[in-house]
Parts: C-alpha cells; structure tokens; sequence
C-alpha cells in the first residue's frame, strides 16, 4: 500500500509517497516538469512487493510547500541540494534512481556528489547530451536563454503551461489516447494556479540552460563510475528524443536501452512494460 506523508526539510513541507518494506533496496522516483510524484501512482505498487519506492515532490511542485521565487531560489542546483537533504531526513543512503525530464539535472546532481549512495539509474526520457535538445521544440526555451526579455518569458510561458500545452504534454506520441487519465493534466493545471507557481516554473524553465555546461561533468560520472543504467525512453517523444536516448550507450556500454512506443510520460501507458524492465534489471545487477 502506497501511503502519502509529509516531512520538514529546511522549513518547507516535502509531500512524499512512499511503498514497500523499508528493509528493502530503495529507489528514488524524480518526477519532471510540470508533473509531480503523481506520475509514479501506477509504478509504484507494482515495485513494491521487492523494493522500497519513496517519489517526493520538490519545493513548487505537487503538494510540497511552493514559496514565491523572492523566497525560495528556484534552480536545479537548489532542488538538487534540497532533494540531497531530504534523503538524509529519511535516512536514504543507497538508492537506484528513477528520473525523468526534470528529474535528470536533480539526479545526476545527486549522484555526482554522492556517488557512493547511487546504486542504479532508471532514465526515462531525461537529459544529458546535446543531441537530446532539438531546435525544433527546444527553440522558444534557447531564445530565452539567450534573451531574458519579459516578451521572450511570456511567449515560453504561453507555450509550456497552456492548458493545451499540458494535455499535448501526456497525450503526443502516445497509441490510444483513451489509456491517458486527464488527471494528470487536470492536477497541474490546478496547481499552476497557485499564486507565483508559473512564475517559479519558468525560473526553473531559465536557469534549465545551466544544465548543458554539466553535460561534460556527468558524461566524465558515466565513464568514471561505469553506474549501472537501464534507459526507457518513450521513442515518440518531441520533447526529448530518442537522439538523446543512444549517446548514454557512448559513455556506458553496458547500458540497457528500450525504446518504448509511446510519448514524454511513458508511464501513463507503459507503466506495466516499465515494471518488469526495472524489476529485471535490477534483480540482475544489484546483485552484482
């Protein structure tokens, strides 16, 4: 059973779900943008009779405290530094991560300062090479990159947290539209609208250009650390394509890759198919 708790972490309120025997190994959901640990309510209880799944949402997301960008410095260095504390309230010391989108740049910073707790890495359509940012959907994001303008926030703004732009997010991509819950975008369509939470969004959306001058630190984790990873990736997606998917292969050769038929969330319809990969995978190489 999938139980809902919250915890203090530095005077916020982290909301966290947590499943499975403590006594278990332990994986660390990291849930994307603009998403929430939400998106692990079907992954989890299928992982639970063998592992310890513990999803939390960061600070602004989901039903974690969500202060106004003068309170809280919303940039993945900090979500990284937060998420890194909140493991240590609950006492995580060795844990596979699961990660997507946003995820990514969380987890890896995790793991390149404490690569001694990271078990195994789940990649779910979360970036970090080059390839994986196509001008095609990433161009309204690097205009603002390069052009912190009020006009060029807003047009990113207009475009990412649209209520089109939200269901697009789950249903691109994806075979039968009709296994989609509109949950998931009703959700964040709610929570957006808490006052100043687009606001910390795109400040999140900004700084994400600091993630690319990483890419050449955790390329040199990979090759450094051999970690073991399994990559599922939703081969649909736009946002994140599958050129992003195959260069982990370049850095770790023993990577597992899966190219999943459907979208950006595969776990809206794979979650069954996701399940038995990660229990397999892991089965094999924790222990190893």
């Amino acid at each position: 059973m999938t139980t809902y708790k919250t915890t203090d972490v530095g005077g916020l309120q982290h909301f966290y779900r947590e499943a499975g025997p403590t006594n278990a190994p332990t994986i660390l959901l990291l849930h994307g943008f603009p998403a929430s640990s939400f998106m692990f309510r079907e992954l989890m209880p299928s992982l639970a009779g063998k592992y310890h799944v513990i999803a939390p949402d960061y600070p602004g997301f989901g039903y974690s405290s969500a202060p106004a960008t003068n309170e809280f410095e919303y940039t993945f260095d900090h979500l990284a530094t937060v998420t890194a504390k909140f493991t240590e309230k609950l006492g995580l010391t060795h844990y596979a991560i699961y990660m997507q989108d946003f995820g990514g740049p969380v987890g890896f910073r995790l793991a390149t300062l404490h690569p001694e707790r990271v078990s195994a890495f789940i990649v779910q359509n979360a970036n970090a090479y080059a390839e994986g940012l196509p001008d095609s959907f990433w161009s309204l994001a690097k205009t603002l990159w390069k052009d912190p303008s009020p006009t060029n926030f807003k047009t990113l703004q207009d475009a990412a947290m649209s209520d089109a732009a939200l269901e697009w997010n789950y249903t691109n991509g994806v075979a039968d539209s009709t296994r989609v819950s509109p949950d998931s975008w009703a959700l964040q369509r709610a929570l957006l609208e808490r006052r100043g939470n687009k606001d910390a969004m795109m400040a999140l959306l900004y700084d994400y250009r600091r993630n690319l001058d990483l890419y050449p630190k955790w390329q040199a984790y990979f090759r450094e650390h051999q970690p073991p990873m399994l990559i599922v990736w939703g081969k649909n997606d736009i946002i994140f394509p599958p050129s992003g998917a195959q260069p982990y292969l370049r850095d770790l050769p023993k990577a597992e890759l899966h190219l999943l038929d459907t979208g950006h969330f595969a776990l809206e319809d794979k979650h069954d198919e996701i399940a038995v990969a990660i229990e397999e995978f892991l089965a094999r190489k924790l222990k190893q």
